[in-house]
């Protein structure tokens, strides 16, 4: 089985032509850096969120997903199955659109940082009196444009328009916009806000826009929780957060060679992870 890609997350391995297997591990990644220790269960959380998302929304938009059986999966993987199971699909191979579409739905992070200033971000100039972490009058998308080597590149809808033309880029947007607002409105009758998230797209090689990569999970959505918001304070989030905040603590982000983090960290992370999934999954 050849792997086509080692991520920080995700091994990717191709079967055909035609499709591929994602296997979620174990890893975390923070300030860019691959830590020197694996999160029990992490993965499989990831990959159990991100498909029960794309079931409930597959009739917004078609997804990636064929099979997330371990019966239909390679040989390869059927040997193990054990670790395989919950932590692997079988995918169909995308060309991928070299855009993430982020959507927003409360002012924080770099957008905050922007409205402080009185600064545009990604051509939106955020109108009104707001504090931290407050909910926008309205969702907004702030695509971002990946590049070879370093952080991918905020860029305007108007330049996401010049480069894919009006129509894509509009149908890009509203996509992002129904995905967000229908999983909003479920996860928050769980007790979980869904802060802002990011989407993928690419084309299927019948030429049809397909959903690919992960949706909302904690590694690629800020997931808070509702009991404990509060307007103009950092929340309590249902991600890595906690494992960047012992980083930062003992000046260890961004450092090389990778950290190896304590056993309480380990377990608390592990633990915020299991948490976020039985939210979601469990009514």
């Amino acid at each position: 089985m050849k792997k086509i890609i080692s991520g920080k997350v995700r091994e990717v391995f191709e079967v055909d032509e035609s499709s591929l297997v994602i296997v979620t591990t174990d890893r975390i990644s923070a300030f860019d850096v691959i830590l020197d220790s694996e999160i029990p269960g992490k993965g499989t959380a990831l990959n159990l969120l991100s498909n029960f998302w794309f079931s409930y929304t597959k009739d917004i938009i078609p997804n990636h997903i064929i099979s997330t059986s371990i019966e239909d999966l390679p040989e390869e993987f059927k040997q193990n199955a054990a670790y395989y199971q919950d932590r692997t699909v079988l995918v169909k191979k995308l060309d991928m659109l070299p855009y993430e579409f982020i959507v927003r739905g409360y002012i924080f992070g770099n957008m905050w940082e922007a409205y402080r200033k009185g600064d545009e971000f990604c051509g939106h100039k955020i109108i009104g009196n707001y504090q931290q972490a407050e909910v926008l009058a309205t969702p907004i998308v702030t695509p971002s444009k990946k590049v070879n080597e370093g952080h991918d590149e905020y860029i305007s809808l108007e330049q996401l328009s010049c480069e894919i033309g009006d129509d894509l880029a509009k149908q890009l947007c509203d996509l992002s916009l129904a995905l967000y607002q229908r999983c909003y409105a479920y996860a928050k009758e769980r007790g979980i806000l869904i802060a802002d998230t990011k989407f993928e797209f690419g084309f299927d090689q019948s030429g049809v826009l397909t959903l690919g990569d992960e949706i909302f999970t904690p590694d690629s959505s800020r997931f808070w929780d509702a009991s404990c918001y509060r307007i103009g304070e950092s929340p309590k989030s249902y991600d890595k957060q906690f494992v960047r905040d012992w980083l930062i603590k003992e000046n260890l982000n961004g450092k090389r060679p990778a950290p190896t983090l304590p056993d309480e960290i380990i377990e608390k992370t592990a633990q915020i992870y299991q948490a976020c999934l039985e939210k979601i999954l469990n009514p």
